[in-house]
């Protein structure tokens, strides 16, 4: 599946002469990038437009996934099913609730990412941080930019939505001389930067990264702000900000200071049509972004932010915030099984050709209402988020591309999906795991 191209961004990679005059009003750069190469099952990473296009094959995580290796290589072990949750989110050292005191104007939600990344501005453990900032001529869309002055993070805050070449600025700031990283960013695209890591040639890397359920282009989600702008009789314009709360709410914010929370089951989803969302978002096994060296989230957080702390850098990126963050363990309450079944069964519909079943109109502000009170909630809800997608990537690639099974399909998928009677058949396992498995299966 290939995506549209973002259009070109809006300056050309200055000389090195030019190079502190191209930043030194905000210190924020938008080097111009080439187009992107023609690729199925493609996000637009970025790497398919630098120089070697061919290390696609090696870099991406839709082709052949090693996430053992790439966990060893970054946090020092894979995860361990015995440690708790590692099965769903992959190695840490902990995990938190966590809250900016005061929070950050105009960011989503208190402002954690980009606080951390100013701190390693600020304090010059960086020359750069590699992030996505709005397209001057369309806020929801994401364009990258390198950011070399603290100050020109306040730029990058807030939510956007759409495919951006992310990857494709490390050789422009590798050229200019950047040997100190940070990078923020979403699973496919931090995949990708792990895989060629050793190969990249800075001398330090932090990874910031933010869980991604779903994305889509920036013109299809457009789409969507008409349909939930209709629903809610306001202009598409008028909506600034809009984020999915673990309180089964979507918060809106309009360009007057006024904001809605609207129940999940209300929102026009079944008006979507079927590839609204690509096969690689319905494919996706990374929801949390286990190869950052912190995830920051929301999920997991219980209205708060949720941080997973996954090495020794991920704590000196936390240790950045000092007294500037609040935090506390998180909580974990409700039952995830009924709700992930019932995703199940959607799915498997929807998979098939047939509509999603839908609850009736006037029963959807009932369970709108009793859903944050009995639902999964905190870690649970997160827990439920992560088997969802996993669900969701067996389904779908047995029904569009069950060649792929075998290659995309990590073998800690297949534990979370276990548990919903859906087992891989030998022909679905690389080469060598069919025989294991039956003798598991023999031994149970």
């Amino acid at each position: 599946m290939n995506h549209p191209s973002p259009p070109e961004l809006n300056a050309a990679p200055p000389t090195a002469a030019q190079s502190s005059d191209a930043s030194s009003s905000s210190g924020v750069w938008r080097p111009m990038v080439g187009p992107a190469a023609s690729r199925d099952l493609c996000t637009d990473c970025g790497i398919s437009r630098s120089s070697d296009d061919k290390r696609c094959g090696r870099a991406c995580q839709f082709i052949k996934p090693d996430y053992p290796d790439l966990e060893t290589r970054v946090h020092g072990r894979a995860r361990d099913p015995q440690r708790p949750d590692e099965l769903h989110f992959g190695p840490h050292r902990r995990m938190l609730r966590a809250a900016l005191k005061p929070a950050r104007a105009d960011a989503q939600w208190t402002g954690i990412t980009t606080r951390i990344a100013e701190r390693l501005l600020e304090t010059g453990a960086v020359d750069a941080v590699l992030t996505m900032a709005p397209d001057p001529d369309d806020r929801w869309r994401p364009v990258p930019v390198l950011v070399t002055r603290a100050e020109g993070m306040a730029q990058c805050r807030g939510m956007r939505m759409g495919y951006a070449p992310l990857l494709a600025l490390l050789e422009p700031a590798r050229a200019q001389g950047y040997r100190r990283l940070a990078v923020i960013g979403i699973p496919c695209q931090v995949y990708a930067l792990r895989a060629l890591e050793a190969e990249l040639g800075f001398d330090k890397l932090y990874v910031i990264g933010t869980p991604c359920s779903d994305n889509t282009t920036t013109e299809r989600f457009h789409e969507f702000l008409e349909l939930l702008a209709r629903e809610t009789d306001v202009a598409a314009d008028d909506i600034t900000y809009l984020e999915f709360r673990a309180d089964y709410h979507v918060e809106l914010r309009y360009r007057d200071g006024t904001r809605r929370a609207i129940p999940f089951l209300m929102l026009p989803l079944s008006q979507l049509p079927n590839d609204f969302f690509p096969l690689t978002c319905r494919t996706c096994v990374d929801y949390t972004n286990v190869l950052a060296d912190i995830t920051v989230g929301y999920m997991g957080g219980e209205g708060e932010q949720w941080l997973l702390v996954r090495n020794e850098r991920g704590e000196e990126l936390l240790a950045l915030l000092g007294d500037e963050v609040v935090t506390r363990a998180p909580g974990s309450a409700g039952k995830r099984q009924g709700p992930v079944k019932g995703f199940l069964a959607n799915v498997e519909r929807a998979a098939g050709g047939l509509p999603l079943r839908r609850m009736p109109q006037w029963l959807r502000p009932v369970v709108g209402w009793l859903m944050p009170r009995v639902g999964p909630r905190g870690l649970e809800f997160a827990r439920a988020r992560v088997e969802m997608k996993a669900v969701e990537t067996v389904i779908h690639l047995r029904r569009e591309m069950p060649q792929r099974l075998k290659s995309m399909v990590p073998a800690h998928i297949w534990k979370q999906v276990e548990p919903y009677a859906l087992k891989p058949v030998p022909t679905e396992l690389p080469a060598g795991q069919d025989t294991r498995a039956s003798r598991e299966d023999d031994a149970g």
